[in-house]
């Protein structure tokens, strides 16, 4: 249920993804659920980054009993302990063909987007830019632009659940011959692939050429598979997608449950210059003597 992860480092059950538990920043939290009639117990996994505002389910095991009460019982478990660690949400990817799916949603799951992921096997071979643009990794200088775009393509409602900001600036960005930037990629490197997720303004142009240009582009592949992600709100780059040789995976829905309920606090405007300037007059105090008669 956390396809970036899986993707790039492997099944949480296996060898790979026990080594992967050990980051000390990272919390793992797994959890087992028994309904009393002696059947196998349902298992789930979260996983949690210390400091995000996000957890995020890693698994839920065996697939036989998600259409039973106990998947409820094991999902708010899941919900409370990632609350007391500190998140303010619990984020799943899950098939919409899936028993778990309806299971999560009578849960208080809700869903926020749908994504699809393309995979490239072999290196892509670059299809010959018509224009100037080019990829580059993206530097610190780059911070304000990149966060222009995100918040220009992304919807308001969507924004609060996604993590890119909360690791820094990990990607690749696209300029034209004016050094605007018009597309950006958010990376996640792993021994098992890489994980691409494009930002790419509506404007742009040659989109299928931009996309095969950004793989060809990518620093350290190591003949690693690459995984390109295309969410709902950018649903129209699917068309530039069906004209290159690749894979395409089932759609899935992310879904949150909100472990915190958003409240607007009242706080004073402070004034920088009078809470840390003095006051003067601007005109002369004389001082009167009050005489008695």
């Amino acid at each position: 249920m956390d396809s970036s992860y899986t993707l790039t480092h492997g099944s949480p059950l296996s060898a790979m993804g026990a080594l992967a538990n050990l980051n000390p920043i990272q919390g793992v939290y797994t959890g087992y659920c028994l309904d009393g009639k002696g059947n196998p117990p349902l298992i789930g996994q979260l996983r949690y980054a210390l400091g995000a505002k996000a957890a995020h389910l890693a698994f839920l095991a065996p697939v036989e009993r998600f259409n039973t009460n106990t998947l409820s019982d094991l999902l708010e478990h899941l919900a409370t302990k990632a609350g007391e660690w500190g998140a303010f949400h619990l984020l799943a990817e899950v098939d919409d063909q899936t028993k778990a799916f309806e299971g999560m949603r009578q849960a208080g799951f809700s869903i926020f987007a749908w994504q699809r992921i393309w995979k490239f096997k072999a290196v892509q071979v670059p299809l010959g830019s018509t224009d100037r643009r080019t990829w580059q990794v993206a530097r610190d200088a780059d911070q304000i632009a990149v966060r222009s775009l995100y918040q220009s393509l992304v919807p308001a409602l969507v924004q609060p659940s996604e993590s890119m900001g909360e690791k820094g600036l990990q990607g690749m960005v696209c300029r034209t011959e004016e050094g605007e930037i018009t597309a950006f990629a958010d990376l996640i490197y792993g021994p098992r692939g890489i994980w691409v997720q494009p930002f790419v303004h509506p404007s742009s142009d040659h989109v299928t050429t931009l996309l095969a240009d950004l793989i060809c582009s990518l620093p350290r592949r190591g003949g690693r598979p690459v995984y390109l992600c295309i969410r709902s709100y950018q649903g129209w780059l699917e068309a530039a997608m069906e004209d290159l040789n690749v894979e395409v995976g089932p759609r899935q829905a992310l879904m949150i449950k909100h472990l915190a309920i958003t409240q607007r606090a009242v706080q004073p405007a402070l004034i920088p210059a009078l809470e840390k300037g003095r006051a003067e007059p601007s005109a002369p105090i004389a001082n009167i003597d009050q005489k008695g008669p």
